[in-house]
């Protein structure tokens, strides 16, 4: 193996160039595509290389259950340097896992607590809170089976009960989140103002009323209904099943959008759910967690994925100026999203320059850019580093296969 099975840590320094230039010049949706899969196999091989000079390492530990022949000085000669850097990619890999199963308990729990919240509410394709706190985002659907109450306990007077809610005063407590300061928490850490606040997720005497009445305008045209007793009324669309994604818009960032900022808002969240934004998000969170080379990757899939649901707002709307509007007042008085894995209109990030993208013309779609310009290069250049990096960590891990097994005694 040689030196060759260090270069899968390396290599993703040639994706930096196009990080910067894909997001500047490629179409969004493009380079979204690009930059995320160039993340996640530029990761898979520096963490597979990562492992097997780890194997190294821990071969020669004693009281380790591997073989023996594992510590013969023909395997420790396969990985130059290997009594420093096997035992140094020890952590290094503890580290990785440790930081990529934190993410994904993370982003895991807050989709199911969001869920959670919701679920007093109608099972329809936008979920509007009667909440003055500003915000809005796209939560993915769940895996799972019918919509879910809280706890699994019974409802009694159009309030959740059971193991993890009480009704208290009309508002929801228990293992959900907790009250603090007048503002429901709903276990995203520091997020606050949260899908639920004072009786936004259960009915007082029956009812769930609030600001909704006075979008019905556009809030039920997006497939929000109003409950009044307990029964769905108006022209809502019908309840979905449970793996469909929902919108999730508070009244307060309703009150300050204009009738045609709201339809942009409702397209630009609409894109991220048809797009499954999320699961972008997610996977470059992972890879710039297993490669800290990959956070310039993260930050440009962050931006592009923004991007490509703002193109896809104005040509549904058919507006570029009325989603750029509505994506700086968003911006001025939303908190964005309770995770980065979560994708919404005024998601943290350079706001000016999609303002300024979509208020120029739309870029042009192209599956991959021209060789001869800067970013065409770029492309190129992170391509090939991308395959040498998956060469280099095929080649090292066949070879270290073959080393241990002549190393094992029959």
């Amino acid at each position: 193996m040689g030196v060759f099975v260090f270069m899968p840590l390396v290599l993703p320094l040639t994706a930096w160039p196009v990080a910067r230039l894909a997001e500047q010049h490629l179409h969004p949706r493009t380079a979204t595509r690009l930059l995320t899969t160039m993340a996640a196999v530029l990761a898979l091989c520096s963490t597979v290389c990562l492992g097997l000079v780890m194997v190294v390492g821990t071969a020669q530990l004693p009281g380790n259950p591997l073989p023996d022949g594992w510590s013969d000085p023909e395997v420790r000669a396969a990985v130059p340097y290997d009594e420093v850097v096997g035992k140094a990619a020890i952590p290094a890999l503890c580290a990785v896992v440790v930081a990529c199963g934190r993410t994904l308990w993370r982003h895991a729990r807050v989709r199911r607590r969001a869920h959670r919240a919701l679920a007093g509410l109608p099972d329809t394709e936008v979920a509007v809170l009667p909440d003055a706190v500003p915000y809005a985002y796209a939560l993915p659907g769940r895996r799972g089976g019918g919509a879910p109450r809280v706890g699994g306990g019974r409802r009694g007077s159009g309030a959740p009960r059971g193991g993890d809610g009480r009704r208290d005063g009309g508002a929801l407590r228990g293992g959900v989140g907790r009250w603090a300061g007048g503002v429901w928490r709903v276990g995203v850490g520091r997020w606050v103002g949260g899908p639920l606040r004072t009786g936004a997720g259960c009915r007082a005497r029956g009812v769930l009323r609030g600001s909704i009445g006075r979008h019905r305008g556009d809030a039920l045209g997006a497939g929000v209904s109003r409950r009044d007793g307990g029964a769905p009324r108006g022209g809502g669309r019908p309840a979905r099943g449970p793996r469909a994604g929902r919108v999730v818009v508070t009244t307060g960032l309703l009150d300050r959008l204009r009738p045609a900022e709201r339809r942009a808002l409702f397209a630009h969240e609409r894109a991220h759910l048809a797009a499954r934004h999320d699961r972008f998000l997610l996977a470059v969170q992972l890879a710039a967690r297993a490669n800290p080379f990959l956070r310039p990757l993260r930050t440009a899939v962050a931006y592009t994925a923004e991007r490509w649901a703002d193109e896809e707002a104005a040509r549904t709307i058919g507006s570029r100026r009325t989603v750029a509007r509505a994506i700086g007042t968003a911006a001025l008085v939303s908190r964005g999203t309770p995770v980065p894995t979560l994708a919404g209109l005024a998601a943290p990030g350079p706001v000016p320059r999609r303002v300024a993208a979509l208020l120029g013309p739309a870029p042009a779609v192209r599956t991959w850019p021209p060789v001869f310009t800067s970013v065409g290069l770029a492309a190129w250049g992170a391509a090939a580093g991308t395959a040498v990096s998956a060469m280099s960590s095929a080649n090292s891990a066949v070879t270290m296969v073959l080393i241990l097994h002549a190393a094992t005694p029959l």
